[in-house]
């Protein structure tokens, strides 16, 4: 069998088994997403490093909701385990965006190891927030913390998602000591479509108003995201067109 096929069949098999794995946990937090955006909170995504991609996912998405705002990181991941650098980062987006208590953020870190993610929990925590983590657990589970605290993401968290990946994240063996296949992103984008379709079923079926933004390719889309994200403009990182 080809690498190509190979990497189809094993990660979709993966997939598969994220979604029964985080079905429960989606059930648990969808609620308390909702319930804030229905106070009028937003929802804070962090990922330090290529997690920033997943974290970047339902930010400002055709189909997604408005109301999320990631925290930036201007050096990327590239100083994640600097003693402190996280929570100057936390406190930086706070002062400009607001961290409010009662809202939810979601910190997205595959080894769940790193300082700057832990940072960040720790921070929203003391703030009042609810805490979701979207973690490897398999991975973080047998890696040791770079943070002071000696503790991992998951430990924090409030909420726990699990990509179910392997340690080092690649599912194909291309040599005896080499591995390609990444499957972190593509299942962590999968499950926060997931979580966010849960939360928007959850306020639908409750009657509150969606703030679902459409594609800006359709007519009117621009005149119609404006509007849902009035109430929201100073408080994303990424403003709308």
């Amino acid at each position: 069998m080809s690498l190509p096929e190979t990497y189809y069949q094993r990660a979709n098999a993966l997939l598969a088994r994220a979604w029964e794995t985080n079905a429960p946990v989606i059930a648990r937090l969808a609620p308390v997403i909702g319930e804030s955006i229905a106070r009028g909170g937003v929802v804070h995504t962090f990922g330090s490093g290529h997690s920033e991609v997943i974290a970047r996912e339902i930010v400002g998405r055709a189909g997604g909701l408005v109301c999320i705002s990631s925290v930036p990181d201007p050096t990327a991941g590239f100083i994640e385990n600097l003693p402190g650098y996280g929570r100057a980062l936390i406190a930086r987006y706070d002062r400009q965006y607001q961290l409010l208590p009662g809202e939810v953020i979601i910190v997205i870190s595959n080894s769940g190891k790193n300082a700057s993610p832990i940072d960040v929990a720790l921070y929203a925590k003391e703030k009042g927030l609810t805490v979701a983590a979207l973690t490897c657990l398999p991975m973080s589970r047998v890696t040791p913390s770079q943070h002071p605290s000696g503790k991992r993401l998951f430990e924090i968290a409030d909420h726990v998602l699990d990509n179910g990946g392997v340690t080092g994240d690649a599912i194909v063996e291309v040599t005896d000591s080499i591995n390609s296949g990444p499957t972190s992103t593509f299942v962590g984008a999968s499950i926060l479509n997931w979580l966010m379709l849960a939360v928007i079923e959850w306020l639908r079926d409750r009657g509150h108003p969606l703030p679902v933004l459409r594609s800006q390719n359709l007519p009117g889309a621009i005149e119609h995201n404006r509007a849902v994200g009035a109430n929201y403009k100073h408080r994303l990182s990424k403003q709308l067109a």
